[in-house]
């Protein structure tokens, strides 16, 4: 009778293995040790089995997926993110930080993916350009291609109309390469330990120190503009 309790009180809850299935195609570094530290930074609270087995409801997938979302595409450090949650379960749902507009409708969608063909469409680009792009590092090599792709071949449909091409770019990936050395380094102390929590404080910091580069870069970009064409 208990076991048939149990089995009737765990139905439509998935294991961690189903949550994987579920949301890798989306995002592919998703990783029962990430849903683990994700837990226990108090993101998200499963069920147990009376085994002990974690068991997710269709409301922590939604919550996983928007926490994701966040993460991937906002470059929200957990902390801010935990924040904003708390907030929106009390009603008190404030702007979340360089969120561009993020509602927490349209995060929970699930992100919608193009092939190489829709890329092309959507950006406006030839076929030539997002093989040139993907040769020269700028979308991976996939079939199947996320928003920020969009974006980026957006970018260099533009720039191919003033004559600049994918591997006109090559400077930019050294340049970056050269960033994340920075970053490398800044972080030295922070991965002093080689375990799962350390690697995500370390690769949140990580994203926080490379906005704050974008905007220095930015500004550097700008003056350089109206120095030469002022």
């Amino acid at each position: 009778m208990a076991a048939r309790d149990e089995r009737s009180t765990q139905r439509g809850l998935l294991s961690i293995g189903q949550v994987l299935a579920k949301l890798s195609p989306d995002f592919p570094d998703l990783s029962p040790s990430k849903l683990r530290f994700l837990e226990e930074q108090g993101l998200v609270s499963p069920s147990r089995t009376e085994s002990g087995y974690r068991k997710f409801s269709p409301s922590d997938i939604e919550r996983l997926r928007l926490i994701l979302v966040m993460q991937r595409d906002q470059y929200l450090p957990l902390r801010v993110i935990k924040d904003h949650l708390e907030a929106s379960s009390t009603g008190d749902v404030s702007r979340l930080p360089s969120a561009s507009g993020l509602s927490t409708a349209s995060a929970l969608s699930a992100p919608q993916r193009f092939t190489r063909a829709e890329l092309a469409k959507a950006a406006g680009a030839s076929s030539n350009l997002v093989q040139d792009a993907v040769s020269a590092g700028f979308l991976p090599a996939a079939d199947s291609f996320g928003q920020e792709s969009v974006d980026v071949l957006s970018a260099l449909v533009e720039l191919q109309r003033s004559g600049i091409e994918p591997r006109h770019l090559s400077t930019l990936r050294t340049a970056a390469e050269r960033e994340f050395s920075l970053i490398e380094r800044a972080l030295t102390a922070v991965q002093k330990k080689n375990d799962v929590a350390t690697r995500a404080r370390a690769h949140n910091r990580a994203n926080e120190l490379s906005t704050h580069m974008d905007v220095v870069r930015a500004f550097l970009l700008r003056a350089v503009i109206s120095k030469n064409l002022s």
